[in-house]
């Protein structure tokens, strides 16, 4: 039998998961520390246990997504091969980054951020979230392309790919955008590569 605090760490861990899963499925305003506890097959008072408010299971949520998120940027892209070229390192870290922005894990902040931005409560909440989470994704797109962001040049390229990246991911909300996604991920690495190097 596993010991309480083992169980008291999963049953935690289960509910952020749920929370994300039901943001991304069912929205902002179906997500309700209730419908996860139930989707986790624990009492709504179990959950309370662990985050007393609505608010503090989103937060705590988007705490683990982000982290789950710079995580997903951080590994090393899944190749038989390190690249070899510029061009083949680049092309590796924006579509890891373009991955990362069409993941569940996206859709599921993207309810988020949806709701705060009519909610000042919860955008105070948010904003530092998704702060720490840019510049994280910032540094590591900087130190897997292997550039100095010192170069406003530079810094810019990195930015419009975040930002490229975001729009992709808002455009495969609605619907499987992922054929169009690998052809404008093939033309902005050459374009970044050319212009990086």
């Amino acid at each position: 039998m596993q010991p309480k605090q083992d169980r008291s760490r999963l049953t935690r861990q289960r509910l952020l998961e749920a929370t994300i899963e039901c943001l991304a499925e069912r929205g902002w305003p179906a997500t309700t520390v209730g419908v996860v506890a139930a989707r986790v097959g624990v009492s709504r008072g179990a959950a309370q246990h662990h985050f007393p408010t609505r608010e503090d299971l989103i937060t705590a949520a988007l705490e683990h997504m982000f982290a789950q998120l710079t995580e997903h940027v951080t590994a090393a892209a899944p190749t038989a091969r390190p690249p070899a070229t510029d061009a083949e390192r680049t092309e590796a870290v924006v579509s890891r980054v373009v991955e990362m922005y069409a993941s569940l894990e996206f859709k599921a902040a993207l309810q988020v951020w949806t709701a705060a931005a009519a909610d000042p409560v919860l955008r105070a909440r948010i904003l530092p979230l998704e702060a720490k989470f840019g510049r994280g994704a910032h540094h590591m797109v900087v130190r897997h392309l292997g550039v100095d962001d010192r170069d406003p040049r530079v810094r810019g390229l990195v930015q419009a790919t975040l930002d490229m990246a975001r729009g992709l991911g808002l455009a495969d909300v609605l619907h499987d955008d992922s054929k169009r996604r690998d052809q404008i991920v093939a033309v902005w690495s050459a374009v970044l590569n050319r212009a990086l190097h």
